[in-house]
């Protein structure tokens, strides 16, 4: 089995997002869009690790609107589109 290297990811999600999750999403970047909705950026290190992510999601309550790969620019900052 080949292991995973980190991968950047950004998830959408309905509604506003306080930033105190950030840490809660494992440092993920929360940004709040304009058209009312959240950003969540950063990196995870495989995919059982994006699958926590996105239990998160789900045990919060929140409408998962999309899941996209993104270029990892590093832990924390701002990631640009593959």
């Amino acid at each position: 089995m080949t292991r995973q290297a980190p991968a950047g990811y950004r998830l959408r999600v309905a509604g506003r997002l306080d930033q105190h999750w950030s840490a809660w999403f494992g440092d993920f970047t929360v940004i709040h869009e304009s058209d009312g909705t959240t950003s969540l950026s950063g990196v995870v290190p495989d995919q059982s690790a994006l699958h926590g992510l996105l239990m998160k999601v789900r045990d919060l309550g929140l409408t998962l609107i999309s899941v996209q790969a993104i270029e990892a620019a590093g832990k924390g900052g701002r990631r640009q589109e593959g």
